[in-house]
């Protein structure tokens, strides 16, 4: 065997390794048929989200930097003072979560309204206040890129298996349910827009639409409203509910917020 022959047999085989690696992991990407809102995007969208000096929830995260170190309440304490921001890396990704003595699930914004009730001694912020999204986009920043990683705490499986029924359930006067649209009619369009697959990825995120960055549950009573259905009160457990079911459906998805949708 000439030495040419023995070198190109060397790189072939020092090359299999690489090859392999790569079918593997496009053979994983391509087991995975669960697309985000973010895929659903065109490019200029998705360029907006992908750029931290374009994506305008950014500008929120770098509000609630600055909420975190700020000390508030009659406890004068800040976020800060107990929780080192890079400690926040990995809860956005589970929760909904139980309270430590709790007997309902919270989700991220109930967490920081809480901290600021019982450790600081504090107001609580207002639903979709711009202070309360922006510390929710700070602490949600920290998890990006993130693996989507629901909590396996026993006490939350009632409150996914109602939030699964009510993303069945049909409600309002079309007589819809999150099922016919997100399941049966994902990728078709209504109203120019695609229809998404309903997997909360990048929340809170800045929609278009709204020209502000805005809450999961925000959107949830978007929709009730748009199938003409009675949203449910701002603290009802079933948004959270809902959530927990579907962050579970969105296992093992990136984590992406702030996000940008149309």
């Amino acid at each position: 065997m000439t030495l040419p022959d023995l070198l190109g047999r060397r790189a072939v085989l020092a090359l299999l390794p690489v090859v392999f690696a790569a079918s593997f992991a496009l053979a994983q990407a391509g087991a995975d048929k669960r697309r985000s809102g973010y895929q659903d995007m065109g490019a200029a969208l998705q360029k907006m989200q992908d750029d931290d000096t374009a994506n305008p929830g950014m500008l929120f995260v770098q509000l609630g930097r600055q909420l975190w170190a700020k000390p508030v309440g009659a406890a004068n304490k800040s976020c800060a003072d107990c929780h080192a921001l890079a400690d926040m890396k990995g809860v956005a990704v589970r929760y909904p979560a139980m309270p430590k003595d709790g007997d309902k699930p919270i989700d991220l914004e109930g967490r920081i309204r809480l901290c600021r009730t019982a450790h600081q001694q504090a107001e609580p912020l207002a639903p979709e206040s711009q202070d309360l999204l922006a510390l929710m986009a700070v602490v949600a920043n920290q998890s990006r890129g993130m693996s989507i990683a629901p909590s396996n705490d026993p006490r939350l499986v009632p409150f996914r298996e109602q939030g699964a029924a009510i993303y069945q359930r049909r409600q309002g006067q079309l007589n819809l349910s999150c099922a016919i649209c997100h399941d049966d009619n994902a990728g078709k369009k209504l109203a120019g827009v695609t229809i998404p697959e309903a997997h909360p990825t990048g929340y809170p995120l800045y929609r278009l639409e709204w020209q502000a960055l805005g809450s999961l549950k925000r959107r949830l009573r978007n929709c009730l409203v748009g199938i003409r259905a009675e949203a449910y009160p701002y603290d009802s457990v079933d948004y959270v509910a809902l959530e927990i079911y579907l962050m579970d459906r969105a296992k093992g998805m990136v984590f992406e917020s702030p996000g940008v949708r149309p």
